[in-house]
C-alpha cells in the first residue's frame, strides 16, 4: 500500500478522478433514465455510447483526414462542436433503434421483465459485432475502398487522428490543473443541469415523471407511455453521445468494444448514487471516478477496477437504494 503517493498526489488525483467519473456520470444518466421509466436495465446503453465515440473519430477523419497532428483544445473548438452534434445525434438513433426494435415490442406483448433483460443483452452483442464487421459491411455493398479511412482494421484500436494536447490553466498544490480536465468537467455539469431541469420543468419531463410513477395513471389523464419512453431513450443517447464526445477528448481513442467497461463502470455510477434518480447518477459517477483513483494510488493501477466494484458492494451492503435513492417518478417538480 501507498498512501504517501495518495497524500503528495491528492490534488491531482481528485480533478482527474472527477473529469473521469463526469464521463461516467453522462453515461450514466441513459441507465437511470431508461430504469426509473421502465424499471428495466438497458445492458445495450454501452454500445449507445461506443457508437458516438466513433461519430466522433468519423468526424475528425472526415473534416481533418487521417494525418496525425497535435493541437490544443482551442485550435479543435471547431471540430469538437461539429463531433458533439454528430455524437448525439448517432447515439441517439442508436438508442431509438433499440427502443423499437428490442423493447417496444415485448411492451406491447407484455413479456416478463427477463424478456427484455436478454433482449438488451443480444442487443449489446449485436451492436458491438456489428461495428467489429464494419469492413465486411461495406464491402458487401462494395463501398471498401470508399470508405477505406472509416472502416479498416475494423477490430482493433481507432486513434483520432487529432490528438488534443492538455495546456495548464492554473496551479493547485503544485499540480497544474488542464484545460482538457475542466471543459470535461464543466461541459458534464452543465448537461446534467440541464436534463434535470428539462425533466422537472417541461411539460414532457412531467410525462416523464408521470409514467415512472404510475403508468396506468398517466395514461388514463392522456399521457402517450410509447412517446415518453421513446424520448426518455432519446434523452439517454443524446447524454451517451456528450460523453463519447468528451471520453474522446480525454482518451483519444476507441475500439469496437469499448463501451464494454466504460457501461459497466457507468451502470455502477448509477447504482451507487441510487438507479432512477437523475442527481445520484452525478454523484454517484463523480464519486466512482475519484474512488478508482484514489484506489489506484494506494493499491497500483491493476486494482483500479476491483475498488470500483469493492465500493459498489459496501454501498449496496449499507445502503441497498444508493446514496440519494429517490426514484425519478417521486422526484419534486
Amino acid at each position: 500500500m501507498n498512501f504517501s503517493f495518495l497524500v503528495n498526489h491528492i490534488v491531482e488525483l481528485s480533478i482527474t478522478g472527477l473529469a473521469l467519473g463526469a464521463i461516467y456520470a453522462l453515461i450514466a444518466l441513459g441507465y437511470t433514465m431508461v430504469y426509473g421509466v421502465l424499471q428495466l436495465i438497458n445492458f445495450a446503453h454501452s454500445e449507445v455510447f461506443m457508437y458516438g465515440t466513433f461519430a466522433v473519430a468519423w468526424v475528425f477523419v472526415f473534416v481533418h483526414g487521417t494525418t496525425s497532428v497535435n493541437q490544443t483544445l482551442g485550435g479543435t473548438a471547431g471540430l469538437l462542436l461539429l463531433s458533439l452534434l454528430a455524437a448525439m445525434a448517432m447515439s441517439a438513433a442508436i438508442a431509438m433503434l433499440l427502443e423499437r426494435v428490442a423493447y417496444r415490442p415485448l411492451l406491447k406483448r407484455k413479456a416478463p421483465r427477463l424478456m427484455a433483460l436478454i433482449s438488451a443483452i443480444g442487443a449489446s452483442f449485436a451492436l458491438s459485432e456489428l461495428m467489429g464487421l464494419r469492413d465486411r459491411v461495406v464491402g458487401w455493398v462494395g463501398l471498401r475502398d470508399d470508405l477505406d479511412n472509416y472502416v479498416s482494421k475494423a477490430r482493433d484500436v481507432y486513434t483520432n487522428p487529432v490528438t488534443i494536447q492538455p495546456q495548464t490553466v492554473f496551479t493547485v498544490g503544485g499540480y497544474g490543473v488542464k484545460d482538457v480536465d475542466i471543459m470535461v468537467i464543466v461541459a458534464s455539469l452543465l448537461m446534467m443541469v440541464a436534463l434535470d431541469q428539462f425533466v422537472r420543468r417541461t411539460r414532457f419531463g412531467r410525462g416523464i415523471r408521470a409514467v415512472a410513477q404510475d403508468p396506468e395513471s398517466a395514461a388514463l389523464m392522456g399521457v402517450n407511455a410509447t412517446r415518453v419512453i421513446r424520448g426518455t431513450f432519446i434523452l439517454g443517447g443524446i447524454m451517451a453521445g456528450a460523453a463519447a464526445t468528451l471520453y474522446m477528448v480525454k482518451i483519444g481513442s476507441t475500439r469496437q468494444n469499448a463501451g464494454f467497461i466504460f457501461g459497466v463502470k457507468a451502470f455502477t455510477a448509477a447504482v451507487l448514487g441510487g438507479i432512477g434518480n437523475l442527481r445520484g447518477a452525478l454523484l454517484g459517477g463523480l464519486v466512482l471516478g475519484v474512488a478508482e483513483n484514489y484506489g489506484a494510488a494506494i493499491f497500483g493501477t491493476q486494482w483500479k477496477d476491483v475498488v470500483a466494484f469493492v465500493l459498489l458492494i459496501l454501498i449496496l451492503l449499507v445502503r441497498p437504494s444508493g446514496i440519494l435513492g429517490e426514484s425519478l417518478g417521486k422526484a419534486r417538480a
